[in-house]
């Protein structure tokens, strides 16, 4: 009999806790819950160690998100957030995954462990391969598993069969050879985490502004008057961003919050590094929330811009700028044009707001000038994520707030170097200019034709069009939408590689052949043939910095991922002159090409080893955006969302718990909204609840619908929140089984794991 593997969660329940809200975020709270991990992961002793070098100018970067540090003075020991030391705690972890563990675990079993336990089995310390047919992985050398890849991937009818996936934890050197050996290769299959979270704002600012990043620099709150803070939760996903919302507070400066739930962060914060700030009331940082429907903030953000235009068209220059309109912008005719064909009457049913609280914000935005706009994945996969992204600029235009200090764009990226992965030629879609380069320095001919993103990589696997899959870093399979499709493809696959540091699902859903491949952590000293040598890495303001371990590596078998990525290219590229071995020894090279080939590195290995590195050129902070296809900044138009729903369907948008950071799970607890112990709960309106006849903590079986496609996750919990009607939230990876591959994102094709549609059904209880 045929053994299951498990793509998905299992459906049990780990006894839940419903407690209260909290009213404020971070405090003391957050620091005893730092500490938590890190005496569990660590060890006290050690961990303090490693915390004091987190974020230092002389340290290591968080594994975590991307918020840069700032510039001048650094906390001596709190330069990091809560989820930020559990990110560590589990790279430092005590706990090891030998090939012991997997002589003693098969495959099927890890695979009935859900995504938290699977994670906490600690750290990879020794390559290991799965052969055909096999249940257990075996222990294998590197050079026997460098072969066992280069052969494959050499007996591939054509380079496109291989896909070479990227996480954004990868260092720039690393990932500048790993598109290097990929190019060299033939191929420009380069999906990345980006395809799945940040590609709409990499697709909307790029047509608009000229550049796929954010235009403002960490000092520019500072000196905003207002920031508006949309489809985002940053005290659980960035919460070091509470500490520049605090300031710019404290400046008199306002916020207005866009978001379907209230989260705690954004309404009060309590700061962790000053210990007089713990107790008491602490910061109210919202002066407006609004509680905007799912997917409803174009239907918003039209209504702002006709209220907008109605008090320029009352009161003249009142509104907008119009000397930055008519000397740094195009297409502002088409733009008002095509705003003039909605009603506000129609609109206003989307957003699920009063007209009242709308023209609060309006206000907060006419007598304001230097406005800064932050968004996350709330914002960027709908369908019309582009579109969402393009009317944030629109709005920012119209006030000239963009390319001045104070103001301006804002995309709130998520791991720590997924901004840099891209900088470095990570992308499916690369420009020729840069090909061209590559081609200059390096001696070979470029494949010039487009590749895979995420989720055509996922159909091709499929439809066995690809056929070797190489994951550098991440958890693909928990990452991804419509995991048993997902599942299904990855099993077509003849090979399967994961360079990983910890065990994860998706080494358990695997190809015919499987490969785990163990690398560095960040916290790691990584000492080559030339001595020890730091990585870089980009923030998400465009500052490139370095990073440095100082920890003994876990295992004396585990390589770094620029010795990895050489390793792959040495075993495979049989006609290269590149010198792989060289730049692994000693990443300066590295350095050297990337410099001779990116723009905005120059003297690269010089300014690298300035304290605090340094920022990259952007053509948007600097009020020139020729790069676009006008010539000038571009107004849009823009569509707000069609979906209808009916009576008895609801919109479910995945969301993360407060102990989780992407698919890493820390814990089983979401603190801030009040649920502890359990993953496996829908988040529903009261009055919903009340309709369907629904009980607190009843169990539940989710239905999504798409194009006529049915999808289940079953086993669920629901807890009553403060969420618009017909709106309802879950944890990823649990509900990612109900993302349809095929429901995504137009242009960006980004998968649309905030807008599904599903009918929930109570589970029959059988006596």
């Amino acid at each position: 009999m045929e053994k299951k593997i498990h793509a998905q969660p299992p459906k049990t329940l780990t006894g839940i806790q419903l407690t209260e809200i909290p009213t404020s975020a971070v405090g003391v709270k957050a620091i005893t819950s730092a500490m938590s991990h890190i005496k569990k992961e660590v060890g006290l002793v050690k961990g303090i160690v490693l915390l004091k070098n987190i974020n230092q100018k002389d340290g290591f970067d968080c594994p975590g998100c991307a918020w840069p540090d700032p510039d001048a003075k650094r906390a001596f020991l709190a330069e990091y957030c809560e989820n930020g030391a559990k990110a560590v705690a589990e790279e430092a972890t005590k706990n090891r995954v030998s090939p012991l563990f997997f002589a003693t675990h098969s495959v099927q079993e890890l695979s009935l462990l859900s995504d938290y336990e699977i994670g906490k089995s600690g750290r990879i310390t020794h390559p290991m391969y799965l052969p055909e047919g096999k249940d257990h992985y075996e222990e294998i050398s590197w050079d026997a598993a460098f072969s066992i890849i280069g052969k494959e991937l050499n007996q591939l009818a054509s380079p496109d069969e291989a896909i070479f996936y990227t996480s954004g934890r990868t260092s720039n050197e690393a990932a500048f050879l790993y598109q290097l050996f990929v190019r060299e290769f033939g191929t420009n299959n380069l999906p990345d985490c980006s395809n799945m979270c940040h590609e709409s704002s990499g697709v909307a600012l790029s047509e608009t502004l000229g550049i796929g990043k954010g235009s403002i620099t960490l000092d520019d709150f500072n000196h905003a008057d207002l920031v508006i803070v949309m489809g985002q939760n940053p005290g659980t996903n960035h919460p070091r961003m509470l500490t520049a919302l605090s300031e710019m507070k404290k400046k008199g400066g306002k916020i207005i919050t866009v978001n379907p739930l209230p989260e705690v962060g954004l309404l009060n914060y309590k700061d962790p590094q000053n210990p007089l700030k713990w107790v008491g009331k602490g910061q109210d940082l919202t002066d407006l929330f609004l509680q905007v429907k799912i997917n409803g903030d174009v239907a918003l953000l039209k209504i702002i811009l006709k209220l907008m235009k109605s008090k320029e068209k009352e009161n003249p220059n009142s509104v907008f700028n119009h000397q930055f309109i008519e000397e740094k912008t195009a297409g502002i005719d088409a733009f008002l044009e095509d705003l003039d064909s909605y009603s506000i009457e129609e609109l206003l049913p989307q957003t699920g707001l009063t007209l009242a609280s709308i023209e609060k914000a309006t206000a907060l935005i006419i007598n304001n000038e230097n406005i800064i706009v932050c968004w996350a994945m709330g914002l960027t996969q709908h369908k019309n994520s582009v579109d969402n992204i393009r009317e944030i600029v629109n709005l920012l235009l119209l006030k000239g707030s963009i390319g001045k200090k104070g103001a301006g764009t804002c995309p709130v990226r998520g791991h720590s170097n997924v901004q840099g992965d891209r900088t470095m030629g990570i992308w499916e879609k690369p420009k020729a200019v840069f090909l061209d380069r590559l081609e200059e320095e390096f001696s070979f001919k470029a494949p010039r034709k487009h590749g895979y993103d995420v989720v055509s990589a996922i159909e091709a696997m499929k439809e066995k069009k690809a056929k070797v899959f190489i994951g550098m870093g991440g958890n693909f399979i928990s990452a991804t939408p419509d995991t048993q499709f997902t599942a299904k493809a990855m099993q077509q696959c003849s090979l399967s590689v994961q360079i990983s540091t910890k065990l994860n699902r998706s080494h358990l859903i695997h190809g015919k052949r499987a490969l785990i491949l163990p690398c560095l952590g960040r916290s790691e000293k990584d000492i080559q043939s030339s001595g020890e040598q730091f990585i870089s890495v980009e923030n998400s303001m465009g500052v490139v910095h370095q990073s440095k371990g100082h920890l003994i590596p876990h295992s004396n078998q585990l390589l770094s991922e620029p010795a990895i990525v050489a390793g792959l290219a040495k075993a495979t590229l049989q006609n290269t002159t590149t010198d792989w071995s060289g730049m692994a020894a000693n990443y300066d090279l590295i350095r050297e090409k990337i410099e001779a080939t990116i723009p905005g590195f120059q003297k690269y290995n010089q300014r690298v080893r300035i304290p605090g590195g340094f920022t990259l050129p952007n053509n948007a902070r600097e009020n020139d955006f020729t790069p676009t296809a006008s010539g000038k900044a571009n107004f849009s138009s823009n569509k707000p969302s069609k979906i209808t729903l009916k009576n008895h369907q609801f919109l479910m948008m995945t969301i993360r718990t407060h102990d989780q950071y992407n698919t890493t799970i820390y814990g089983l607890n979401d603190r801030y909204r009040g649920v502890l112990n359990e993953r496996r709960i829908i988040f529903m309106n009261h009055e919903d609840m009340k309709q369907h006849g629904l009980q607190k903590l009843d169990k539940v079986n989710l239905t999504s619908h798409f194009n006529g496609e049915q999808r289940h996750a079953l086993g669920f919990m629901v807890v009553p929140y403060n969420i618009p009607r017909q709106c309802t939230a879950t944890y990823f990876p649990e509900t990612n089984v109900l993302v349809p591959i095929k429901s995504k994102a137009d242009i960006s094709n980004t998968p649309t794991s905030k807008t599904v549609i599903i009918s929930i059904q109570k589970e029959t209880v059988n006596l």
